[in-house]
């Protein structure tokens, strides 16, 4: 992440895109940004958070730095204003967001919608996709279908507002960053039932992924499981009902 930046922000005098889910997604990139600032490893940027659910999911978080540990609690001060630390501003109306748009170099822009289908992050791509010298950088999974999987797999033009966009900007996806559980740590909390649910759905991830994961639920715990295809319909309250 550090080349991406810097490269980026200081050798081509380019913004940096990041679209990230607003709550957990932005707070680990702040808490990143703020910790290699702070160890020089990263110059000072401009980092602007550009999404009301991620500004308040970010202020919620700092009131339980309880719950943090050493190390995230001195790092924590992440609306500190100082000349070693990063320059970070959240903005709130639709006018502060807009304005964003007319800075041409220097700014990480952090907004969401995560995969690029919502969102102010819409407005961003559409004025830094086609400039070679921004990078867009997705810290999280893309699934199948998005804009956001799109730009990862290599589109050369998308589609912004019903604008054809072309995709001159560097893409990139940093791995390491999800928090979400991996399939032995889901297969351990299903363990952890003390009576099976009467049905239990898969329906997250990639349909090869879905599909190995019920298997093993099955296999291991005997569990009754379904992975619903589109446009299934589950009739409550009998679970075990699954029409198409």
């Amino acid at each position: 992440m550090i080349g991406i930046v810097e490269k980026t922000l200081f050798e081509r005098g380019g913004n940096v895109i990041v679209p990230a889910f607003a709550v957990g997604r932005t707070q680990e990139v702040l808490f990143h940004l703020h910790r290699l600032t702070c160890e020089g490893r990263l110059q000072r940027p401009m980092v602007f958070v550009d999404s009301p659910m991620a500004t308040e999911a970010t202020r919620i978080t700092r009131e339980h730095l309880e719950l943090f540990d050493e190390q995230a609690k001195r790092l924590a001060g992440w609306h500190a204003r100082g000349e070693n630390l990063p320059y970070l501003d959240f903005t709130a109306s639709a006018e502060e967001s807009m304005a964003l748009n007319r800075i041409r170099s220097g700014a990480i822009i952090i907004s969401a919608s995560g995969m690029c289908d919502a969102g102010r992050i819409r407005h961003h791509l559409r004025h830094n996709l086609p400039r070679r010298e921004c990078s867009i950088l997705f810290p999280g999974f893309q699934a199948q279908g998005t804009l956001g999987r799109r730009l990862i797999e290599g589109a050369e033009r998308v589609r912004i507002f019903g604008e054809d966009i072309p995709v001159r900007a560097a893409i990139h996806s940093v791995d390491g960053l999800s928090a979400h559980a991996d399939q032995k740590a889901l297969l351990d909390w299903a363990r952890a039932f003390i009576q099976a649910p009467a049905q239990t759905f898969v329906v997250h991830g990639e349909s090869s992924a879905a599909q190995t994961f019920a298997d093993l639920l099955q296999q291991q715990l005997g569990w009754q499981v379904t992975v619903p295809e589109y446009g299934h319909v589950l009739r409550w309250p009998d679970f075990l009902a699954v029409e198409r």
